[in-house]
């Protein structure tokens, strides 16, 4: 197969092009340029000066593609505008599907290449006609999740090289290959933007409007800049000092004030959720009931739930356990009892 793989700062990508290389496909790098900042320490430069040591110690070539354009159109807008509804919405979910594998997939296909590979730890398979999205063999790290808005047709013309080995099995092999970022450390850094503070990012555009902070009793015990950038469960930056960690249990945009309380109050658990525009991992929805796994953030621990009903814009969802701080904005995730992602949707 002809092959464009993503290349990013992550030796995850760098592995993944060497291990299809060795697999005796024909490989072409390919970088995208979507964002730049001068404000802070945006990574792009030295994220495109990485990749360009990996294809060459690879003797791959190595395409850029410049997508700020559609970036700011498609992400920063969608982010500005989601935190400016009071929503906390997953940046790095839309990115895949309509950054990765939607224009670059596309450009990729029109330069005639047969699909695209990234680094992502998680697996598809080909189960019948369908190609459907199964987590990774590590629970920890499994990315499944910010890949559950893609469609069918993105996952069959995608590739993800190591999503049958170990983060550690990777970093051997990058060591074997000699990679030059085979010790490069796994960035934390928002979707591209780099090392800023979402509170920073969001500052840039959207005017602080101050407004109080309440206790549980409804007692002003501080006051925060902008209610916008809070996030329900929130416990660093609240800006209310003394005593045990407090945590965002709500948000009032009436009245432009936030809640906080401790852990353990029951206004940060709740057992229900609508979630809309959700879009099926398979051709066949399984028949109602259902019983089976989901989560609503990255990195929680699979829970049980049972699915009775739901129709043509939203699914009601009822859990056995309260669940803490769902979050407006969110992507909420259904997997069958053996790992294949069924369903996502968003948190309303």
């Amino acid at each position: 197969m002809r092959i464009l793989v993503w290349l990013s700062w992550w030796v995850d990508s760098a592995v993944s092009a060497g291990l299809l290389l060795e697999q005796w496909h024909e490989v072409v790098g390919g970088f995208m340029i979507n964002y730049i900042a001068d404000e802070w320490d945006c990574p792009t430069e030295t994220d495109l000066m990485e990749a360009k040591k990996v294809a060459t110690h690879l003797w791959i070539e190595l395409y850029t593609f410049d997508y700020r354009e559609e970036y700011e159109r498609r992400i920063i807008a969608y982010i500005y505008s989601e935190y400016e509804k009071w929503r906390t919405p997953n940046p790095d979910v839309f990115c895949n599907n309509l950054i990765k594998f939607d224009i670059f997939m596309e450009e990729a296909l029109g330069l005639w290449f047969d699909a695209i590979a990234t680094g992502h730890y998680a697996q598809i398979k080909h189960v019948d006609t369908e190609y459907i999205l199964k987590k990774w063999i590590d629970p920890e790290k499994d990315q499944s999740y910010f890949l559950s808005r893609l469609t069918e047709y993105q996952r069959s013309h995608a590739i993800f090289p190591i999503g049958h080995l170990k983060k550690s099995e990777v970093r051997v092999i990058a060591e074997r290959m000699s990679l030059p970022n085979a010790k490069r450390k796994d960035s934390q850094w928002l979707c591209f933007i780099g090392k800023v503070s979402m509170k920073e990012f969001l500052e840039k555009r959207i005017s602080k409007k101050p407004g109080n902070i309440l206790d549980m009793n409804g007692k002003i015990i501080g006051e925060h800049d902008g209610a916008f950038s809070y996030t329900i469960g929130q416990r660093k930056w609240i800006g209310v000092g003394g005593g045990p960690a407090r945590f965002v249990v709500e948000k009032n945009v009436k009245n432009n004030t936030i809640t906080v309380g401790w852990d353990e109050d029951i206004e940060l658990y709740k057992n229900t959720l609508i979630a809309t525009e959700w879009l099926w991992s398979s051709k066949n929805p399984p028949p109602l009931p259902y019983v089976g796994k989901w989560k609503i953030r990255y990195r929680q621990e699979d829970q049980d739930v049972t699915i009775d009903s739901w129709d043509n814009n939203c699914i009601h969802v009822t859990f056995l356990h309260p669940q803490r701080a769902i979050t407006n904005g969110q992507i909420f995730t259904l997997y069958s009892p053996d790992g294949f992602l069924l369903w996502s949707g968003i948190i309303e």
